[in-house]
């Protein structure tokens, strides 16, 4: 098991990134796939449900040139990120900062725009507003895999549909992901997307997205 990094030597390293790096403004720039469907927003936290979900969040501003970075995710595809335009060159990956997590996320926003954050099971309220001040002191976004209190909107990917092998044989050529958005009480919105297979010709085309919608209401969608 990875030890809980050094705080000391965490700041430091931040101390230097943070004099090349650069702030956008109150909205920060979000993956093509996610147009319409979400608003990325510095000061403000996500909730998602799934680490592909999590890259699409981290790909806008990291195509800007920002610096990302990721805290508790010990089991995260490099390849996978970077599939979908992350620049990992630009990332700061901390796989398991312990009981230090709110340290460490709150140290990681002062350089990062945006932070993606595995968090323990229950994060009390008190956590959240702490890193909550940090976010908008910081004009930083937080992205929680899981649950995060009082949080802007939540993603969930639902129906989850591969396609490729035929009858078991074949390999995965993609994945088709149906994307519900909620955002506080107002009506959540839907959309299809699509993860092409691995080798895709071009970046900006790793991820398709075939409609937008309204999302229909769980009695209707059974």
């Amino acid at each position: 098991m990875t030890a809980a990094p050094d705080l000391d030597v965490l700041r430091e390293r931040i101390r230097g990134m943070e004099q090349a790096g650069s702030r956008t403004g109150a909205e920060l720039p979000t993956h093509p796939a996610l147009a319409g469907l979400l608003r990325l927003r510095a000061g403000s936290s996500y909730a998602v449900d799934s680490l592909s979900l999590a890259a699409l969040m981290m790909a806008g501003p990291s195509a800007q040139g920002a610096w990302t970075a990721v805290v508790g995710v010990g089991d995260l595809g490099a390849e996978a990120f970077a599939s979908l335009g992350v620049d990992l060159a630009r990332t700061v990956l901390v796989p398991d900062p312990g009981e230090s997590w709110l340290e460490v996320t709150a140290a990681l926003v002062d350089v990062a725009p945006l932070v993606v954050l595995r968090p323990p099971p229950r994060v009390s309220e008190a956590a959240a507003a702490k890193l909550a001040a940090r976010l908008r002191k910081r004009s930083a976004a937080l992205v929680a895999l899981g649950d995060w209190p009082r949080c802007e909107a939540r993603l969930a990917a639902t129906g989850v549909r591969w396609t490729g092998p035929d009858h078991g044989a074949g390999h995965l050529a993609g994945r088709h992901v149906d994307l519900v958005v909620r955002r506080g009480a107002g009506p959540a919105k839907e959309a299809s997307l699509w993860f092409p297979a691995e080798g895709s010709a071009r970046r900006d085309r790793s991820v398709e997205r075939s409609g937008l919608r309204p999302a229909r209401p769980i009695a209707e969608a059974g």
